[in-house]
């Protein structure tokens, strides 16, 4: 994890909100990347918090899109992925079981990036999925702010 976080302090040292954005972008997808970290890390390499919680938002959300769209695009091949992993199995029975309300736990870490790409597989409606995944990512970072 260290690693990572000289890796997430160079690159937002280097390229600010810009930088930020794109590792929270990345970290909405399947790379291991810990998206509170990195906001966190944001924050202490002198972003506000105000500019962080947004770049931090806008690359998390549009990586949950993109998740969605991989879902909803490449289905075969996505479902072959994702029963390939303990999370991405249970994601696809928490979206069986529970349908579109599966998506609050899309905030969750492990499961929850699978599930934005299950929303996509299973063809949920775009607006909910916004409207839940969305709202959730972005509150758990001003929870996560409102900590530090």
């Amino acid at each position: 994890m260290d690693s990572f976080v000289s890796i997430y302090e160079h690159l937002i040292s280097s390229y600010g909100s810009l930088g930020l954005l794109l590792l929270s972008f990345l970290a909405a997808t399947l790379l291991p990347f810990s998206s509170e970290v990195i906001l966190l890390t944001g924050i202490k390499t002198g972003i506000s918090q105000e500019s962080a919680l947004i770049a931090a938002s806008i690359g998390n959300c549009l990586g949950c899109l993109l998740n969605y769209g991989l879902g909803f695009l490449f289905a075969d091949k996505t479902q072959a992925k994702l029963n390939s992993s303990r999370a991405g199995r249970l994601a696809l029975k928490w979206m069986r079981e529970y349908g579109t309300w599966s998506l609050l736990g899309s905030w969750l870490p492990v499961i929850g990036d699978p599930l934005t790409i299950v929303g996509g597989l299973l063809r949920v409606r775009l607006q909910w999925f916004v409207l839940i995944v969305f709202t959730l990512r972005i509150f758990r970072y001003v929870l996560i702010i409102s900590a530090f």
